[in-house]
C-alpha cells in the first residue's frame, strides 16, 4: 500500500457486544489474538467482547483491553491479507492500539497498561461526582468562554476535540450541566449528556495520570516502525520516548483528533482506514471534511470493499 494510507484506531465508546466474534470464527489469526489477550489478562476477555453482558463490557477497565484486543485482531488479519500503514493515529484508548501495531510496544504489555489506566481512570473520581457532554455545532470562538463562566470555581474543560461540529467536555457534573446550557445559548445546536462512567481527559483524572505513570515506566518501549500521530500534540513522533510521554500526557488532557486529521492530511494521507470495532472515526472523518476517503476493517465483510 502507498505510504500515504493512515490507520485509525477507535477508543472508548465504540465496543457492542458480538465485536471481533466473526474475525475470530473466519480468521485463526484473530482467534490467537483473542486467546493470547485472555491469557495475559487471567479471564475470558473474548467472551466477553463475542458475548457481553453489555454492563460487563461497559465497565471501563473491562471496555479498554477489549477494543485493544479487536482493534488488534483487525489489525494482524488486515496485516496478513497484505495491508500497511504508512502512518497510524488513535483515539484516546486508541493510542495504545496504534503503538502496538506501530511496533513500539507489545501486546501483551498493552493490555495490562490498559486494563489498569481504565481501572485507575474509574477510581479517580467517586461515580456521580463527574460527567461529559457533546456540545454540537457550537461556534468554536464562543467554547473558551463558555467553559470559563460555566466553571465557577469547579473543573470542566474540552476532552475530545473531535471534528468542527464536536466537541466534548468534561469535568464536574454541575459545571458540565452549567456548559451545556450555556452552549446553547451562544448557539449550539445541542448539549447531549453522555453515558459515560468517568470524566475523561480533564484534569480530574491527574489522580489516575499519577498512578499510570509507574506502570508506564516499567513497560518496555520501543522506536516506533511507522510514525503516530499523538493525542496529546497532534504531532507526529517516532521515538519511544515521545511514545510514552505522550500516553502519560493523554490522561488529563484533551484528544486533538481534529487537529490530528488536519495534520494527518497535509502529510498528503490520502486514505484513512479504521481498524478495529464500529466506524465512529469514519463518521468524524466525514465531519472534518468530506473529501477525504475513509474505510474501515473490524468484519470480514469490510475486506473485499478494501480489495
Amino acid at each position: 500500500m502507498s505510504p500515504r494510507v493512515a490507520f485509525l484506531f477507535p477508543g472508548q465508546g465504540s465496543q457492542y457486544v458480538g465485536m471481533g466474534k466473526r474475525l475470530a470464527d473466519s480468521y485463526p489469526t484473530a482467534r490467537q489474538t483473542f486467546e493470547e489477550a485472555d491469557d495475559a489478562l487471567g479471564f475470558p476477555l473474548a467472551k466477553l467482547c463475542f458475548e457481553g453482558p453489555e454492563e460487563e463490557l461497559r465497565r471501563t477497565e473491562n471496555t479498554q483491553p477489549a477494543l485493544l484486543a479487536v482493534s488488534i485482531a483487525a489489525f494482524r488479519v488486515f496485516e496478513s491479507e497484505g495491508f500497511a500503514p504508512g502512518i497510524v493515529a488513535g483515539h484516546s484508548l486508541g493510542e495504545y492500539s496504534a503503538l502496538v501495531t506501530a511496533g513500539s510496544l507489545g501486546f501483551r504489555d498493552a493490555l495490562v497498561l490498559v486494563r489498569k489506566r481504565g481501572r485507575y481512570m474509574q477510581e479517580a473520581v467517586p461515580e456521580g461526582v463527574g460527567a461529559m457532554a457533546a456540545l454540537l455545532k457550537l461556534p468554536a470562538d464562543k467554547l473558551d468562554a463558555v467553559l470559563q463562566e460555566a466553571a465557577q470555581g469547579e473543573v470542566v474543560a474540552a476532552a475530545n476535540l473531535n471534528s468542527p461540529d464536536q466537541v466534548v467536555i468534561a469535568g464536574h457534573t454541575a459545571a458540565v450541566n452549567r456548559a451545556m446550557e450555556l452552549a446553547k445559548a451562544a448557539g449550539a445546536k445541542r448539549a447531549v449528556l453522555l453515558s459515560v462512567s468517568a470524566p475523561f481527559h480533564c484534569p480530574l483524572m491527574k489522580p489516575a495520570q499519577e498512578r499510570l505513570a509507574a506502570d508506564l515506566t516499567r513497560t518496555a518501549f520501543c522506536d516506533l516502525s511507522v510514525p503516530l500521530v499523538n493525542n496529546w500534540q497532534a504531532r507526529e513522533i517516532r521515538s519511544e520516548v515521545d511514545a510514552r510521554q505522550g500516553l502519560f500526557e493523554q490522561v488529563p488532557n484533551p484528544v486533538r483528533w481534529l487537529d490530528s486529521i488536519r495534520y494527518l492530511a497535509l502529510q498528503g494521507v490520502g486514505r484513512f482506514i479504521e481498524v478495529g470495532a464500529g466506524s465512529v472515526l469514519t463518521g468524524l472523518l466525514r465531519n472534518i471534511d468530506p473529501a477525504l476517503k475513509g474505510a474501515k476493517f473490524g468484519e470480514p465483510a469490510d475486506l473485499e470493499k478494501l480489495r
